[in-house]
């Protein structure tokens, strides 16, 4: 046994990390932004606007297993540096395209290389940072989620006005990613279980899904990232367009309002919310996912206020579905802790890259085809009840502004699935520090049974 100790060079690195999660979220935020020209240039419905985000997060999600076990059996450097070679090279590709057909292959290939990321970064972090610091470490990396997409909305309309076109962008983007690719391959890696409170073993782990699978924890988790992503895919997907259609704004002021509530707000509940998630830890052996329950009440009735409101003032909307977006980001530091204080070093990669699975392919996968099908759904609907027979922009609006109350209904359920996993999170952690100071057998009372009302302190 030993005690917990913190990588000398943990910050570097997670400063290294933190930049290349910025880059992957800037990467893949570009074809929200430039939706519209898009959709006039090649005629297309919001089907197919929400399409290319779904074949895009279903590739993401299958790729992510295999390439989370090299992450958890080799260099989780290599992975994450030729990962970030890959997708900053296809985001350029992306910007030569001529159809909706290829551009949609495209994006597929994108998401093969950025599948290679997280899984190994939220690993490595883990073997970085003690338990009592990783909310956050794991708040500062996820800041390259609002800092990438603050990055993205707040410039990426500027370019498309200075160049001309939607495709100068993609350009842009690959440059840095592809000079940050040579760095992340240089990171000299921790011993895998380096930061824990107790000896683990190097050894590799056999069965390592069924493992995973069988901590209660852990599935409840995954069902709350299901519903969280839809919602967060489908507004990240499909904001811009409603802030153009509903309130009538040109594109690079409906991208800079989409910044302020997608990303502005992240960089808020991201650093003080992992400060705040990481004290009542301290004082709740749970009270990371009950701090995080609350954070998606309040997101649940901000969003749908600032939805079913109508019309109202440009900026109390943004200011209204801003706040419920930023107590939304504590979700991200309360939950990929949790799972790491409940999953073994050795299987953390595998872990993310099944939760994720279950994120991209029925939560962000669906998101935005689920809200881009159900706004050509109300569009006609509206169409129909003017008597009219023409399609216009009028019922457009409409459409879209009605199929995003799917976002506060994701939320709900998210809240839920959290309260389910709070209840059953100590057991969880408990056998996790036990498993790795007894044996490396799959810990056999995991395996009866998912039932958790009962939480011992």
């Amino acid at each position: 046994m030993h005690t917990s100790t913190q990588a000398s060079n943990a910050w570097r690195i997670l400063f290294l990390l933190f930049l290349a999660n910025l880059f992957n979220f800037f990467d893949r935020t570009i074809p929200a932004i430039i939706i519209e020209p898009i959709r006039l240039e090649w005629h297309l419905s919001d089907f197919q606007l929400g399409l290319i985000g779904t074949a895009f997060t279903l590739v993401y999600a299958i790729a992510g297993l295999p390439l989370a076990r090299l992450a958890d059996n080799g260099s989780r450097a290599k992975v994450m540096g030729w990962g970030l070679a890959v997708w900053s090279g296809l985001t350029a590709v992306n910007g030569m395209v001529g159809s909706f057909w290829s551009f949609l292959l495209v994006r597929m290939g994108v998401g093969i290389g950025e599948a290679s990321y997280a899984p190994a970064a939220n690993s490595l972090i883990g073997d970085l940072f003690p338990p009592a610091r990783r909310a956050r470490a794991m708040g500062i990396f996820m800041l390259g989620l609002p800092l990438g997409l603050l990055l993205a909305f707040f410039t990426i309309g500027a370019m498309v006005q200075a160049f001309g076109s939607w495709r100068a962008p993609f350009f842009i983007a690959a440059v840095p990613g592809l000079l940050l690719a040579l760095l992340v391959l240089m990171i000299r890696e921790p011993a895998r279980g380096a930061a824990e409170p107790v000896a683990s073993a190097q050894v590799a782990l056999d069965r390592p899904l069924r493992r995973v699978l069988s901590v209660p924890t852990f599935g409840w988790l995954v069902l709350a990232g299901l519903t969280f992503n839809f919602a967060s895919y489908a507004c990240n997907s499909f904001m811009v367009p409603m802030l153009q259609r509903y309130y009538q704004l040109p594109l690079q002021q409906a991208a800079v309002a989409t910044g302020v509530i997608v990303g502005l707000t992240g960089l808020v509940g991201l650093t003080l919310g992992g400060w705040v998630a990481d004290k009542v830890h301290q004082r709740f052996a749970n009270g990371r996912l009950l701090f995080a329950s609350l954070s998606m009440l309040v997101a649940t009735v901000a969003t749908g206020w600032a939805l079913h409101a109508g019309r109202v003032e440009l900026g109390l909307f943004v200011v209204v579905f801003g706040v419920g977006w930023l107590f939304s980001y504590n979700f991200y530091t309360c939950v990929y802790t949790a799972i790491q204080d409940v999953v073994q070093p050795r299987l953390r990669a595998t872990a993310m890259a099944l939760y994720f699975a279950g994120l991209y392919l029925l939560g962000g996968g669906l998101g935005p085809v689920v809200v881009g099908g159900l706004s050509d759904h109300f569009a006609r609907s509206a169409m129909a009840a003017a008597g009219q027979v023409q399609m216009n922009e009028a019922f457009k609006a409409e459409g879209l502004h009605d199929a995003m109350y799917l976002i506060p209904a994701a939320l709900v359920l998210t809240l839920v699935f959290l309260l389910l996993a709070s209840r059953c999170y100590q057991r969880d952690a408990q056998r996790m520090r036990e498993g790795m100071m007894v044996d490396n057998d799959l810990p056999k009372a995991a395996l009866h049974g998912t039932g958790c009302a009962r939480v011992r302190g």
